[in-house]
């Protein structure tokens, strides 16, 4: 049986740009991909990210300062314990507490359904295999507990609070997965639309781990050979659009298979303005 590759090697990447240079049509370097056990989404996104992504991505300075070894919030400390500076990547070691990722599995157990994208065409949800998660998520600042967090999340992000959308809780049984995909809306999809008109793009993420996994779940970014493994009470951080809403695609990422145990995250999106609000030209 031909093995499904989920991680696109250097090798490939290059195999994409130089074919889209030379004016191969998208859908029959996808074939090409998948008859060589590539999986199919990820061969679809990759080559659709490749080719929207002509014009280069300007790096700018970025949200998250690049220097300094703790982050000081309101409540807590945080170190950072590794960082890229382009694309700008970092782990955060320390982001909350044992206690505090306990509660929030607590609290998610019992609102749990299973995890959807967007559709890109429709801009609806909609459930797919290569997503194989169960979540659930809480409103801005819904309790005391959430509003706590959703500071310090805001404060480490160095972002505002209110740009940023309700904490999402993911949890992956033994085999669960999040195949390769990005976190901001392609404009070339018609579905995201609907979603870039409340609020803007996606600028930056933050994934919180909140249990120790016994055997894979690592998050993988495949453009920049680069895998954080799950430790429970840190996080990893990255960006992905500047300010002229140019997007990055090195920020394509996966959430690796569960060999063994289970992964319990926390996620956090901040968008470009207010979350919820017009962006920008349905603005009054």
């Amino acid at each position: 049986m031909m093995q499904n590759i989920t991680m696109l090697s250097a090798e490939w990447q290059t195999w994409i740009r130089d074919n889209l240079a030379r004016g191969c049509l998208p859908h029959e370097m996808a074939q090409k991909m998948v008859q060589s056990g590539i999986d199919a989404q990820l061969a679809q996104q990759a080559i659709q990210e490749a080719n929207t992504a002509k014009t280069t991505y300007a790096m700018e300075t970025p949200r998250l300062p690049q220097t300094g070894n703790l982050i000081r919030t309101h409540d807590r400390d945080i170190r950072v314990s590794m960082r890229l500076s382009d694309p700008v990547v970092a782990v955060f070691d320390n982001f909350m507490s044992h206690e505090e990722c306990d509660e929030l599995v607590q609290l998610s157990r019992t609102k749990l359904s299973r995890s959807a994208i967007v559709d890109p065409v429709t801009g609806l949800n909609q459930i797919i295999d290569a997503r194989s998660s169960y979540g659930t998520y809480f409103s801005v600042a819904e309790t005391d507990f959430i509003a706590r967090l959703d500071r310090r999340i805001a404060e480490a992000m160095h972002w505002p609070i209110e740009n940023g959308e309700g904490i999402q809780i993911l949890h992956y049984p033994v085999g669960g997965e999040y195949k390769a995909h990005f976190d901001y809306f392609p404009e070339s999809d018609p579905g995201s639309a609907v979603h870039l008109a409340k609020g803007g793009q996606r600028v930056s993420t933050l994934v919180m781990y909140l249990n120790d996994v016994e055997e894979g779940g690592g998050t993988a970014f495949p453009s920049i050979h680069l895998t954080v493994m799950p430790k429970k009470g840190s996080a990893a951080y990255f960006e992905y659009c500047n300010n002229k809403g140019q997007v990055d695609p090195r920020s394509l990422h996966s959430g690796m298979p569960i060999v063994r145990g289970e992964k319990w995250i926390a996620t956090k999106w901040m968008r470009q303005g207010v979350y919820g609000a017009p962006w920008p030209s349905d603005a009054a």
